[in-house]
């Protein structure tokens, strides 16, 4: 990520009342859409940057009037509720598992800006009066526009589906992964997957091994290296693709690899295929006769990683620098769990 913050909200929280609409819903009815606003709902969905509401308001009316607008299906996870904007800023971050600072808030009421701000300082706050102006700011502007982006909206809501067959189904957690059809794929890097590669290092910070950015020269040059192994991963199930949402970064030069990256989109944290990208990279050192070593860096939010790491039998070896050495073990590498069907690519 470049220092000006480009490209660094991943979803925009709007205010209704003067803000998407002109006007007050419960007091005017007939509202029509602000200029500029449609334009920037485009604009900013098709460069994959989220979109939801933090509205106090009747939900069931509000949610008619935007429905009636034609412009419903662009909110996922809508908080209109009568509590404060704060909380309701919170809990669209905690629906759709980003951290807050990735998170705008528009409205058009200087105290609304500001009780968001209180009290969550890394939210990017902007008046309403701004809203045709915040597709050229570069917060809003990501480097790429790739695939995975375009399509990022559907893909929130194939999770939503999930999601409610989840909560209907009963039975074990693992006997509802069964049910999912999941194919996860393996395969080195092609210059068409470099964007989103890039993408990814920018965008994931839970489950990113180092918290390392790569740009897509970086990358190019290291997908065409003799010495390193570029992988990327995907994932599709019965409800849809969550397009490439893995990586993982190893040098291969000499006796021992070393794992220098390795993260996961947040949207397959709770499907149960954390470790199948880990486990393919111990495979082939194995295959290869090479021992694996992997590098470490905490951050204030990847812990999980390290928890994967050490699931996986790591053990910590070393230092260097900011990172820890961890080393794999000599045990034989797990199968793909039964529910997961695994193809690997060239």
């Amino acid at each position: 990520m470049t220092g000006d913050g480009r490209g660094r909200v991943k979803c925009l929280v709007w205010d209704l009342d003067h803000t998407v609409w002109d006007g007050v819903l419960l007091e005017d009815g007939d509202v029509s859409l602000r200029p500029g606003v449609l334009e920037t709902l485009r604009a900013l969905d098709e460069r994959g940057i989220l979109l939801s509401v933090a509205s106090r308001n009747d939900h069931d009316t509000a949610m008619r009037r935007l429905t009636e607008l034609g412009i419903a299906e662009y909110f996922l996870a809508p908080q209109i509720t009568w509590g404060p904007k704060s909380v309701s800023v919170e809990a669209v971050a905690k629906s759709l598992n980003i951290g807050i600072d990735a998170l705008a808030f528009i409205d058009d009421q200087p105290f609304e800006l500001e009780e968001v701000a209180f009290a969550h300082p890394q939210v990017l706050c902007v008046h309403a009066d701004t809203v045709a102006e915040l597709p050229g700011r570069p917060e809003f502007t990501p480097r790429f526009r790739t695939e995975d982006a375009a399509r990022r909206r559907e893909m929130y809501r194939s999770s939503e589906a999930r999601v409610r067959a989840e909560e209907s189904f009963e039975g074990a957690g693992e006997e509802f992964l069964s049910t999912l059809g999941m194919v996860f794929t393996i395969d080195r890097a092609q210059v068409s997957d470099l964007q989103r590669a890039e993408e990814l290092t920018v965008r994931t910070n839970q489950l990113n091994s180092t918290g390392a950015t790569y740009s897509y020269e970086e990358l190019e040059a290291l997908s065409a290296s003799d010495d390193h192994l570029l992988l990327m991963a995907g994932l599709d199930d019965r409800f849809g693709s969550y397009g490439r949402i893995g990586l993982a970064l190893v040098e291969t030069a000499g006796p021992e690899w070393r794992l220098k990256l390795l993260l996961m989109s947040c949207r397959v944290m709770n499907r149960g295929v954390g470790t199948v990208l880990l486990h393919h990279v111990m495979r082939l050192a194995r295959e290869n006769g090479a021992r694996l070593t992997a590098a470490f860096v905490p951050t204030d939010r990847n812990r999980v990683m390290y928890v994967t790491y050490r699931f996986a039998g790591f053990e910590e070896t070393g230092r260097t620098g900011d990172a820890l050495v961890l080393t794999a073990p000599d045990a034989e590498v797990p199968q793909p769990p039964p529910y997961l069907d695994l193809r690997i690519g060239g």
